[in-house]
């Protein structure tokens, strides 16, 4: 007994000795990084006062000052910034859906502007720039060694007003200069349409609006389809779509599961970390789902892939996503300014971040580049059947209604190459469609 007590007292008079010996050192190195830390600030105010009273120019110490501090959020990442008090307000109103501008999702890639995606029915979209293309020029101005920030603003301008943006693109040699007319942009963040027998519900981006758009486009398609046994599938079209609100992805995720989890955030502390789970009710009503991706999709658009895909609610087609995992958090300040700070990584419901490598998509389809408009028109190519010969025997073996099917069916089919034409992507999703319901409801 008692060599067990004097071991236990050795034990802890060396513990309080090794304590003593790591922490001593340990103070002395935190002392030293907060000593550089005030040396720095320092550093930083007299810079400060030097350019206010030395600068070939009188500067705004109100400017110098913020300046200085987005100065320090963008050297962290592309998505952190400070955002005036202008800004700020900007933002708030973006997020309700109308705005003025180009229309175009943007980040920073080499000191170049990239363009993540142009938004649906924006001057932008309807001028032909694309996701994808790099910005160089803006009304000849070089935008390299530009802020993020700066560049945009060079881009802002009164509504009416043309601009004329040089971009460089993957798989041409030579720049483009694209005019575009600045307009305000009003948002639809939900189109929906019935091609055939499947539902397109084309989310343009994740804004207050999104799921009671989308619920409500939903509804009325079905119904007008004739109720949901008339309809074999859905295609969600997330293709271009930037992003915006984490909580609308996550509704917008949870409209499609029955159960399980749907995202999970990671931040630096374990204890900011949070998980979203999906509840009961599914708005396709189990009907398969098909969802569109391409380099375009980014951030809330690839929670909403990345989570049906996971749980193996929807097969995705397309090409890899943009990448961004990140969660970016807006704090507001003193004077109606606001910090956009990144604080968290999202991951899949299989433990996946998508940070820098995107979404795979199941089925890699891509889409064809754009035809330059000719004035001439095609020929029209229309092979010659049996009907067409002069004297040919008609069809009496079949009745006027069941003539009348036949034909429909075949305008349908018509129909469907048309779309391959325009829209090649959103026709493969759409006969994936006709596939899994041919197959029956097992095949999902």
């Amino acid at each position: 007994m008692r060599k067990f007590a004097i071991a236990a007292i050795g034990g802890t008079l060396a513990g309080l000795l090794l304590t003593t010996q790591i922490a001593g050192p340990l103070i002395a190195q935190e002392k030293e990084r907060n000593g550089s830390v005030y040396e720095q600030l320092d550093l930083f105010g007299d810079i400060f006062e030097r350019i206010r009273a030395q600068y070939v120019t009188e500067v705004d110490a109100k400017n110098l000052i913020e300046a200085a501090i987005n100065g320090m959020l963008t050297s962290l990442d592309p998505h952190s910034s400070y955002l005036s008090p202008d800004d700020a307000a900007a933002m708030r109103v973006q997020t309700r859906g109308e705005f003025g501008g180009l229309g175009i999702e943007v980040t920073q890639e080499e000191g170049f502007v990239k363009v993540v995606s142009p938004m649906d029915g924006t001057p932008a979209d309807e001028a032909g720039v694309e996701a994808g293309d790099f910005i160089t020029h803006v009304n000849g101005d070089s935008v390299l060694g530009l802020t993020l920030d700066d560049a945009v603003e060079l881009m802002r301008g009164p509504i009416g007003s043309e601009i004329v943006i040089t971009v460089m693109r993957e798989g041409t040699t030579d720049p483009i200069e694209i005019s575009i007319i600045r307009d305000t942009i009003k948002l639809t963040a939900v189109r929906t349409r019935t091609e055939g027998e499947s539902v397109v519900l084309r989310i343009t981006t994740f804004n207050d609006q999104t799921f009671p758009n989308l619920e409500e486009g939903l509804k009325k398609q079905v119904e007008e389809a004739g109720g949901i046994d008339k309809v074999n599938g859905f295609v969600i079209d997330l293709r271009n779509n930037p992003g915006g609100l984490l909580t609308e992805a996550i509704r917008i995720s949870d409209a499609f599961l029955e159960t399980g989890e749907i995202v999970s955030t990671r931040g630096r502390d374990p204890v900011d970390s949070d998980r979203y789970n999906a509840t009961p009710g599914d708005l396709a009503q189990g009907k398969p789902v098909v969802v569109l991706i391409n380099g375009g999709s980014a951030s809330a658009s690839e929670i909403v892939a990345g989570a049906l895909q996971d749980h193996r609610r929807a097969i995705v087609i397309g090409t890899k996503s943009f990448g961004k995992g990140s969660v970016q958090t807006v704090m507001p300040l003193r004077g109606d300014g606001a910090m956009r700070l990144t604080t968290a990584r999202y991951y899949t419901p299989s433990g996946r971040s998508i940070q820098s490598l995107g979404v795979s998509p199941d089925i890699v389809v891509a889409q064809p580049p754009r035809q330059p408009e000719t004035d001439e028109e095609a020929p029209v190519n229309r092979n010659r059947t049996e009907a067409d010969l002069r004297g040919a025997i008609t069809n009496d073996s079949v009745s006027e209604d069941e003539r009348k099917i036949i034909l429909e069916e075949q305008k349908k089919a018509e129909d469907a190459a048309k779309l391959r034409d325009d829209d090649y992507q959103l026709a493969y999703a759409i006969d994936i469609l006709k596939g899994l319901s041919a197959l029956g409801p097992d095949a999902k």
